[in-house]
């Protein structure tokens, strides 16, 4: 079922959604050779806290982290540890602050130092698909509209569409109706109205969209072994216009 937001549950997500944006902005500041991505997940967890917050991902299903922090062919859900950033790699940071009873999600792709053209073009693209989705986020659209716009854009640049993850509503939980594919189905999905909060988040490869688990039964990788970026934002959709992302600051 689909839970639309009144204006006061839409205010306490927004101010969930500034933490988050906020604590990411840290994280991202720290990235560089080096650093384990433990440390980048401390970072993280003492900002949300710190505001007042609780992590949105800590104990969810049994996540260990603040963060999921995923690097190179890892497509989502990497377990923070021990693991070293180096020159070159990529690293894509999703997380969310839970606030006043309400969830925010986002996640962003960066490159460690020097990376290479191929991996700056997938970080760019990933997120431009995303800006391409959401032009579509409006009252009267259906789903399917951003799903199509992303994946259009996506195949323009010859790169692998992830199906097995997609985006989805949230609020009072990280995970509400509807499912949000970044990708066509031959349901065009429901038809999005004012108040309707959702995440898009398109996950892109450099090679395949077939995914693997790893034996900790989260992190999600490339079959092939190809580099993945991923790119989320939380949005609302609003009453005429373009949406409003949340988290964004």
């Amino acid at each position: 079922m689909i839970n639309l937001k009144s204006a006061e549950e839409i205010k306490r997500m927004r101010e969930a959604a500034l933490i988050a944006a906020a604590a990411m902005d840290k994280v991202l500041a720290a990235v560089e050779p080096g650093i384990t991505t433990a440390e980048l997940d401390a970072i993280a967890y003492h900002y949300i806290v710190g505001a007042g917050a609780k992590p949105s991902f800590k104990g969810y299903g049994g996540f260990p982290g603040t963060a999921c922090i995923s690097i190179n062919e890892q497509i989502v859900h990497g377990i923070p540890g021990k693991r070293r950033l180096e020159e070159g790699d990529i690293v894509s940071i999703d997380m969310g602050a839970y606030l006043h009873g309400y969830h925010s999600d986002m996640a962003r792709t960066v490159g460690v130092g020097n990376i290479s053209p191929e991996a700056e073009m997938l970080i760019r693209v990933t997120e431009e698909s995303f800006f391409k989705g959401i032009e579509k986020a409006v009252a009267g659209n259906r789903i399917g509209d951003i799903s199509k716009a992303v994946e259009q854009h996506a195949r323009a640049y010859d790169l692998g569409v992830v199906t097995e993850y997609v985006g989805h509503g949230l609020g009072q939980d990280l995970h509400e109706d509807p499912e949000v594919p970044n990708f066509s189905t031959s349901r065009k999905g429901p038809v999005m109205r004012p108040g309707l909060v959702i995440a898009i988040e398109p996950m892109l490869t450099l090679g395949t969209h077939r995914v693997v688990v790893a034996p900790d039964g989260w992190t999600a990788s490339t079959r092939d072994g190809s580099l993945s970026a991923h790119y989320e934002n939380t949005i609302v959709i609003t009453e005429d216009g373009p949406c409003s992302i949340l988290t964004i600051a």
